[in-house]
C-alpha cells in the first residue's frame, strides 16, 4: 500500500472515530467544556492528527488509544451524573464573582479573572453598568450567569412604548486602588468632587478595588473589604 493511499484511509478513519466519540458522549462534549471534557477533546484531536499523518506508528496503536481514552471519558461522565461530589471534583463547581452587588476580589484571583475581564463578560450579557448586578457566577463551562438587582428587572420603557431616556457612558475613576487621572480629565467629574464623595463614604482611594460613575450618573464603589464572603 502506498503512503498516499494509507494517509487517505487513516484520515477517513480518524474522522469516523471522532464522530463516533462525540456521538456516544453526546452534546455535552461540545456544549459543556468542563476540565475532563476539555482535556479529552484536546487528547482525542491529537490522537486523530497523529493517526492521519504519522504512518510510521502502527494503525492498531492509535485505535487502541482511541478506545482507552473514550472508555475513560465515558466512565467519568457516568460517574459524574450519579455523584454530585464526584462531579464537583472532576468538573469543578460555579464560583461567585459578585455577591449582593459586591465584587469578590478573592474569587477573581482564584479564577484568574481581572476586573476588565469581568466587565467584558458582563457586556456580553448587555450589562454596561456594573451597579445593576446583584449576583454573578462563573459556571464550570466558563460562561457567566448574571442576576440583576430587583429594580432593574421591571418592565422597561420600551415595553411601555416610551422613548428611552439618554444614557451616559460609564466613567471608571478608580481601579485596583489607583486613581485613573486620564478618565477624570476627559470627563465632567473632578478629583475634588471624587474626594468629597469618598469622604462622605469614609473611605479612600487605596481601599477601593473599583469605582465607576454609571450610566445614570450614580457612583458605584467596590471596596477590597466588602464584608461579603464567597459562597462555598
Amino acid at each position: 500500500m502506498s503512503v498516499l493511499v494509507e494517509i487517505i484511509i487513516r484520515t477517513f478513519t480518524a474522522f469516523i472515530i471522532l464522530w463516533i466519540f462525540v456521538h456516544i458522549l453526546g452534546k455535552r462534549t461540545i456544549f459543556q467544556k468542563t476540565y475532563h471534557l476539555f482535556i479529552a477533546t484536546i487528547t482525542m484531536g491529537t490522537i486523530a492528527g497523529n493517526l492521519t499523518f504519522n504512518y510510521k506508528i502502527k494503525f492498531l496503536y492509535f485505535i487502541l488509544s482511541f478506545v482507552i481514552m473514550g472508555s475513560v471519558i465515558f466512565t467519568l461522565n457516568k460517574l459524574s451524573i450519579k455523584s454530585q461530589r464526584f462531579r464537583e471534583r472532576i468538573a469543578g463547581k460555579p464560583v461567585t464573582l459578585i455577591q449582593e452587588g459586591k465584587i469578590l476580589e478573592e474569587s477573581l484571583q482564584k479564577t484568574g479573572f481581572s476586573i476588565d475581564m469581568l466587565k467584558q463578560a458582563l457586556r456580553g450579557k448587555d450589562i454596561f453598568n456594573i451597579d445593576e448586578v446583584d449576583w454573578a457566577l462563573l459556571e464550570v463551562n466558563g460562561t457567566l450567569s448574571v442576576l440583576k438587582k430587583a429594580e432593574y428587572q421591571t418592565i422597561t420603557q420600551k415595553d411601555l412604548n416610551r422613548n428611552p431616556a439618554p444614557y451616559n457612558v460609564p466613567v471608571e475613576l478608580i481601579m485596583e486602588g489607583k486613581l485613573l487621572l486620564n478618565n477624570l480629565s476627559n470627563s465632567t467629574y473632578s478629583e475634588e468632587w471624587l474626594n468629597a464623595e469618598l469622604k462622605k463614604r469614609k473611605t479612600q482611594v487605596s481601599d477601593i478595588a473599583y469605582a465607576v460613575v454609571g450610566t445614570k450618573g450614580n457612583l458605584y464603589i467596590d471596596l477590597y473589604r466588602d464584608q461579603q464572603q464567597p459562597v462555598k
